[in-house]
């Protein structure tokens, strides 16, 4: 009897090692998916996708591969992925995407394969806000006028109650690289008398700021 239940358990045990050893062996191929395309190592992240590394699986993060690699800017690497079906719209856990982060940073090579890849122009970060208003705020002029083209509603209000006016004007410099999304926006019919949350408008919050340059804008456009 005592022989056939450690027969019993032996089988039991190796049945059990089958069944987990896939599972292992995925996850590590999935975690060098990650430091590859973290690393930008484009041939590698072929290579693993095509031994069965889930293209869109998660770190402790939640970070794809792909918004590992949009992290670095690390632009062949996110080609690949995109290129093999990754999500370019799969969020982590503060809400970062690839096409978010992408436009978020500047990183307008991958911004451009999120876009050409389904890329959601309502999907909005931790703060509410579109991918353009934190682009207008750090000054990444090709970028808004990427998302402006793509047709990125100029005027979403995030939760701060900004807009990306307001929010190139109350974050930004008042120089030339802002002077210039201020233009992109008004030119794209952003409302100029939108005010953020305590009333502020846009030529209000410009003045404030001694951008003069950017007042002479809003003047323009029939901002009060």
């Amino acid at each position: 009897m005592n022989r056939l239940l450690l027969k019993i358990a032996s089988v039991l045990a190796f049945a059990a090692m089958a069944w987990i050893a896939p599972a292992a062996g995925e996850n590590m191929l999935e975690r060098e998916l990650h430091a590859s395309a973290s690393k930008g190592d484009a041939t590698a992240v072929r290579d693993l996708l095509a031994k069965g590394a889930s293209i869109d699986a998660r770190d402790d993060s939640g970070r794809t591969a792909l918004l590992l690699a949009t992290h670095g800017n690390q632009i062949e690497a996110a080609r690949v992925l995109i290129d093999a079906g990754a999500d370019v719209n799969a969020k982590d856990a503060i809400n970062d995407s690839p096409y978010l982060y992408a436009g978020a940073r500047g990183h307008l090579e991958i911004l451009k394969m999120t876009l050409a890849h389904g890329a959601d122009l309502k999907s909005i970060n931790r703060y509410g806000g579109t991918a353009l208003i934190p682009a207008a705020e750090r000054g990444h002029v090709e970028t808004v006028r990427t998302l402006i083209e793509a047709g990125v509603e100029v005027d979403h209000v995030n939760k701060l109650n900004w807009t990306a006016l307001l929010e190139a004007i109350v974050l930004g410099d008042g120089g030339p690289r802002h002077v210039a999304i201020v233009k992109l926006l008004v030119d794209a019919g952003a409302d100029v008398n939108l005010a953020d949350g305590d009333g502020v408008t846009p030529l209000q919050n410009a003045r404030r700021h001694g951008f003069t340059e950017i007042e002479k804008v809003l003047v323009a456009a029939g901002a009060r």
